[in-house]
């Protein structure tokens, strides 16, 4: 691997197999090679008085992209990257391969149409290792917190969410829907095992063409029996902090890869503050937007409200008209939910949304009755209340929102490897 190399003696030969990664010509006696693999890159240099025929014309020969085999003596040089650089004696081309068709053309569309392509770019390596990495992480934490991961099942007969955003499919002659979120599956599991998460993909037909949505998206859904809402909102700020210093000490040299400073991160143990509804939309009404009561917060909305923050910031009781119906009311502010959005800084809006869950069976099919909801398709959860039930709570994660704050990217399709978006299904 070409990590090794770097932890090589000067003037021992080595040999790699990478891809050409840049290619240059220079004059009539020497080219320029990078090569990469999956561990990084180096630069190696063939000159033509000290190689043979063959190896030379393989060396000017190469495509971008074309898999090869080198041969090469390693040598201190403070103008390559990582200031190591091999002098080949020996270059075989595994996979010469074709032209490859990613060279001016770069524009946001194209890179789209090539993803499969554009996946093996040193930004896209670096975010889909970081994406690993965040990943990880979020599984520690939470499992060194006595949590058990949860397989719920990815077809359903409704929807956590409700409303018209679902996708419908044909299942053998019956309605059934991708799901929306896991979160009823996984308040089952909180009988059996009290602190649960799922980590899987969600699906929402929603019809949005901000820098932060996508219809199929991954998402962490801890659930967690006998927890209220305070415990709930200090679960998440503890979550994000954890994995926020984790991959700041552990892979500074993504944040390098990406042009991004650690120190973006620097206030992350700050309290994450708190605001309650109503303040923050006065508070974007403050900052020049335009909001009214029962309004949610959009992405514009959202980037006024977190531009004068430098940590996540926790919305919480919103009313509850725009929340979903297993919410809590909070009984000392009636009319609003016990739950939170938490906003990420700099624009970067809503990466978790959590709730205290309405436990009692009187009260939850009061408010299922109150939104006209068919309480036939939901008696298996109803059933979670008949019997045995406790108080509580759970939140979700949306893992490429979460990825494009820690990383500071501009776009969420950046932060999974195959974007779909209404506009696009391929590759």
């Amino acid at each position: 691997m070409i990590k090794d190399v770097f932890n090589a003696e000067e003037g021992k030969t080595v040999k790699i197999r990478g891809w050409v990664y840049r290619h240059r010509v220079l004059g009539e006696n020497k080219v320029f090679i990078v090569i990469r693999d999956s561990t990084g890159i180096i630069q190696c240099i063939v000159k033509k008085d000290v190689v043979s025929e063959k190896v030379w014309n393989n060396a000017v020969n190469l495509y971008i992209e074309s898999y090869v085999e080198i041969e090469g003596i390693v040598r201190k040089d403070e103008r390559a990257p990582g200031g190591i650089e091999l002098k080949v004696s020996n270059i075989e081309p595994i996979w010469k391969g074709f032209p490859f068709p990613i060279q001016k053309d770069l524009s946001e569309e194209f890179l789209l149409d090539v993803r499969h392509l554009w996946l093996r770019s040193r930004k896209m390596q670096a975010i889909m290792k970081a994406r690993h990495y965040i990943m990880d992480y979020l599984r520690e934490f939470l499992n060194n917190q006595g949590f058990y991961e949860i397989t719920p099942p990815m077809l359903t007969k409704a929807g956590a969410e409700g409303g018209s955003d679902m996708f419908e499919i044909d299942y053998f002659g019956k309605k059934a829907y991708l799901t929306q979120s896991s979160q009823l599956y996984a308040e089952v599991m909180i009988f059996s095992l009290e602190k649960v998460y799922t980590l899987a993909p969600c699906f929402r037909a929603e019809k949005s063409r901000t820098r932060k949505h996508l219809v199929e998206f991954w998402m962490l859904e801890p659930e967690m029996a006998f927890y209220n809402q305070e415990m709930n909102m200090q679960l998440q700020e503890e979550l994000v902090r954890y994995v926020i210093k984790k991959m700041v000490k552990e892979h500074e040299e993504i944040f390098e890869v990406l042009g991004k400073d650690v120190d973006m991160h620097k206030s992350i143990d700050k309290k994450f503050p708190r605001l309650l509804y109503e303040e923050a939309v006065n508070k974007v009404n403050e900052l020049g937007g335009k909001m009214k009561y029962g309004d949610d917060f959009g992405a514009d909305e959202e980037a006024l409200l977190t531009s004068v923050y430098d940590v996540p910031v926790f919305v919480t009781n919103f009313p509850k008209e725009i929340k979903a119906f297993y919410m809590e009311e909070d009984e000392k502010r009636p009319g609003t939910v016990l739950n939170d959005d938490l906003l990420a800084p700099k624009g970067h809006g809503e990466i978790i949304g959590g709730s205290e869950r309405i436990w009692e069976y009187d009260k939850l099919i009061k408010r299922m009755k109150e939104l006209n909801m068919n309480t036939k398709d939901y008696e298996w959860y109803l059933d979670l209340r008949r019997y045995g039930s406790v108080p509580h709570s759970g939140f979700g994660l949306g893992v490429e929102r979460f990825v494009k704050y820690v990383l500071d990217l501009n776009h969420i399709r950046d932060a999974i490897p195959f974007p779909r978006t209404i506009t696009r299904l391929e590759p």
